[in-house]
């Protein structure tokens, strides 16, 4: 029988402390391609508890009616209808929505409870639906705890470094090999004193986490009253802190809406390369991890582009948290940073050097453009010289012409003029005179 928490569990946000440990989780939740986390610590730090706390967090997810294997449309066409002999591609597929589940798989676990069992006589006829599902096929789409997952079985290691590499989980027995979609959220919890985990599964785990206790008095006294109250009454607690988780799971839906959308600049691309390569790392993952983490966080924070905090934050969660890694950091920052400065310089004296010649240039033409307007406006001057020279010299032609003309001739002139208004003046006087004749005549009659 699968074994999946379900509720009542503590609430996520009533959880004091571990904030690396939450962010961890909530990351994940929101991009399950980041390849989920390894937590590490003591004993009673709170790490199962905030792993079974995810499963109010988890957004729903729609997945076909009835599939033993949780498969959405995709996987289920894949996987199931195109093997099964009673089945047609017309078909219709019914989808529900369900909410993720967290699937524990315990120490003890079986490699047939982990991978299913198979009857060899219905495989042959009925194929896939002789299949008994086992946690790989319940984790479909959902997230598989393991604690101590450092003391599993390397076995069951093996299956699990298969199913997380591929999405899928394949069973075989007696020459039949039946497969089914497996791609889940991988959390693990461990004490390092209890013995290390194998190399090839710490490599698939995206993110890992070290925790310790909280120290704080204050924080401590906290931790114990939500403890008690919670076990008092978990529907009334979980009450209490609704409103928070709704908040933090709307937080979550809307930075998987999102993430595809978030971009990331070359230059922290450099700066994940050049970390990745001064630790040694040969391989891409840690790289990758980085990236999507970065990516992940810049979305939580509602940023479209990864900011320097969310990039050096996904850096110690990947990476782990030092305080050398950090002075690293700084120190690529600073010599890229450097670099952009002398090629901006660079490319500053280059403008200024093309402006130089550009301005030169152009001077050359004004230069240029103004000698031929003054040579211009010089021969218009010539020109305007010249006529008036040929005024001068009509003048004085007209002055030689009219020079026979004395002073005795204007004066006989004025003689003329003066006889001629005498003249006007008489001829009125013997008109007066005939009118006075005219008079005296009628008078004497």
């Amino acid at each position: 029988m699968v074994k999946i928490m379900k509720r009542t569990v503590f609430p996520f946000t009533a959880i004091v402390g571990q904030e690396k440990i939450k962010k961890a989780l909530i990351l994940n939740a929101i991009n399950p391609s980041i390849g989920g986390v390894l937590i590490k610590g003591d004993r009673g730090t709170g790490k199962t508890t905030a792993v079974r706390a995810l499963a109010d967090l988890l957004p729903e997810i729609e997945i076909v009616e009835n599939s033993p294997f949780n498969a959405d449309e995709n996987s289920y066409k894949e996987f199931e209808l195109y093997k099964a002999n009673d089945k047609k591609l017309t078909d219709e597929i019914k989808l529900v929505k369900t909410p993720m589940n967290v699937v524990e798989l315990p120490l003890g676990a079986t490699e047939d409870r982990v991978v299913g069992s198979l009857d060899i006589e219905k495989a042959l006829h009925m194929g896939i639906k002789a299949l008994e599902p086992g946690l790989l096929a319940q984790a479909n789409n959902n997230i598989l705890y393991i604690d101590e997952i450092n003391l599993l079985d390397d076995n069951l290691v093996d299956i699990l470094l298969d199913a997380a590499a591929y999405g899928v989980n394949i069973i075989e027995r007696e020459g039949i090999s039946i497969s089914h979609p497996s791609k889940f959220i991988l959390i693990g919890t461990m004490n390092p004193e209890e013995g290390e985990l194998r190399g090839q599964l710490s490599d698939r785990i995206g993110l890992e986490i070290e925790v310790e206790g909280i120290l704080d008095v204050e924080d401590r006294i906290l931790i114990m009253q939500r403890r008690e109250e919670f076990e008092k009454d978990p529907i009334a607690f979980n009450k209490k802190f609704e409103k928070e988780v709704k908040k933090l799971q709307n937080r979550i839906i809307k930075a998987r809406n999102i993430l595809e959308n978030i971009e990331i600049n070359t230059v922290f691309l450099e700066i994940i390369a050049r970390i990745t390569l001064e630790l040694g790392a040969e391989g891409h993952r840690s790289d990758i991890a980085i990236l999507k983490t970065a990516k992940t966080i810049a979305s939580f924070n509602e940023h479209m582009e990864v900011q320097n905090n969310d990039l050096e934050e996904a850096v110690f969660l990947v990476l782990g948290d030092d305080n050398l890694l950090f002075q690293r950091i700084q120190k690529i920052k600073r010599e890229i940073e450097k670099r952009e400065e002398d090629l901006k310089k660079s490319k500053l004296e280059s403008i200024e050097e093309s402006l130089q010649e550009s301005l030169q240039d152009k001077l050359g033409e004004i230069n240029q453009k103004l000698d031929i307007n003054l040579n211009n406006e010089k021969e218009e001057i010539q020109d305007e010289d010249k006529s008036n020279d040929e005024h001068l010299d009509l003048s004085d032609s007209i002055s030689k012409k009219t020079s026979f003309v004395d002073d005795s001739d204007f004066k006989a002139k004025d003689d003329l003029e003066s006889k001629i208004n005498e003249g006007k003046q008489l001829e009125n006087f013997n008109e007066i005179e005939t009118e006075e004749r005219k008079f005296d005549i009628k008078k004497s009659s």
